[in-house]
């Protein structure tokens, strides 16, 4: 009997633990980001700029939501200036600065290197949608400096560094949706266009990183989602095709249009949410043929759909590039983020709002142990 009711004891205060396993993280809230300069709250932005600072900060900002009214009523759609240092204490991640930057940022490259990180594109100012910024500590205090210009607006790309040079990767150059790289030498200033992707002539919202010397790119979309995988030989500036985004017991692909992804080691990197395939193309395609009242009869109820009626990518993906292939480490025990800010720092990944369905936001932030 006694043995029987520390059994229940157990179970009860595991039940009421603030913490969720996966299969391999273990997830907790990290608290709420601050309101923005002029706001009462915070209300969740999506589109941030994000990465992480001498090993021990984490830097997000910018992004847009709708804080006035609804976007599927017509609400304006606000793009913030804000950015936030911030330092995990206990679990919590806590404000260490919050200052605001000269333009309004969102939907821009994010891209963190050993020194700091690179900001590319993703600016509501026309005049500015070219800028990259580099972000640093200078007397412990944020410093945020305009260093280059693209000949090119960007906005929904994915950028990489490496050996001294960012790689920019496909997303909406000029306002119109592309497969075209780029690479901008961060000592010359020199921009040169390399081979395009393959497949797909538009490719946006891709995840893309630096894996055992090459870069590997996956999915993305703009008509419909993709599933695809690719690799890029930097010495030869030639593509080669790699696994699709599939795990070995399942029989689709997943997209990851939208989602996030981070560099784990050398050889792997992960993945945090992802549009749903079949309900993305489905929606891209009603949207775009349907006419008057049948219109606004499907943007009605698409719009009134729950966030797990979407059926956003919750698995927690990692791709191996030596082996080629991608696993599982369980799903996120929260609402699916697409554009969110995620980190990868002391062997923590932090999730740091996003859009959990399409016009809404959540402004929560989360810290997931990798064990």
């Amino acid at each position: 009997m006694k043995n029987t009711l520390i059994l229940l004891l157990m179970s009860f205060l595991i039940s009421c633990s603030s913490s969720v396993s996966s299969d391999k993280i273990n997830w907790k809230s990290a608290g709420f980001l601050p309101a923005q300069t002029g706001f009462e709250r915070n209300i969740g932005t999506a589109g941030v700029l994000y990465g992480s600072l001498e090993n021990k900060y984490i830097v997000v900002g910018g992004g847009a939501n709708f804080p006035y009214e609804n976007g599927v009523l017509g609400g304006k759609r606000e793009t913030y200036s804000d950015i936030y240092l911030l330092e995990d204490k206990n679990g919590k991640l806590e404000v260490v600065e919050h200052t605001n930057w000269i333009n309004k940022i969102g939907y821009g490259a994010s891209v963190t290197t050993t020194n700091g990180i690179y900001y590319i594109g993703g600016s509501t100012e026309p005049t500015s949608d070219d800028d990259i910024l580099y972000i640093t500590l200078k007397d412990n205090k944020l410093n945020i400096e305009h260093i280059g210009d693209l000949p090119f607006t960007l906005q929904n790309a994915v950028a990489v560094y490496d050996n001294n040079k960012l790689y920019i990767l496909a997303g909406k150059q000029n306002g119109v949706a592309t497969n075209k790289v780029y690479s901008y030498d961060l000592n010359t200033k020199e921009v040169k266009e390399l081979a395009s992707i393959p497949n797909e002539a538009t490719r946006t919202q891709p995840v893309a990183q630096l894996l055992s010397g090459s870069i590997y790119l996956f999915s993305g979309g703009d008509k419909i989602a993709y599933t695809d995988g690719y690799k890029y030989d930097i010495l030869n500036n030639t593509w080669h095709k790699v696994s699709d985004v599939q795990l070995a017991d399942e029989n689709e692909g997943i997209s990851l249009l939208g989602a996030v992804s981070i560099k784990l080691n050398e050889a792997e990197m992960m993945v945090v949410g992802g549009f749903n395939k079949a309900v993305y193309d489905d929606a891209v395609s009603n949207l775009s043929t349907l006419k008057d009242t049948a219109l606004a009869d499907f943007r009605a109820e698409y719009f009134a759909r729950t966030p797990e009626a979407f059926n956003w990518n919750k698995k927690v993906l990692v791709y191996n590039a030596d082996f080629d292939s991608w696993k599982s480490y369980g799903e996120v025990p929260f609402a699916a983020p697409c554009g969110e800010g995620l980190v990868y720092l002391n062997g923590k990944v932090y999730s740091i709002n996003g859009e959990i369905k399409p016009g809404v936001r959540t402004n929560e932030m989360y810290v997931g142990t990798v064990f």
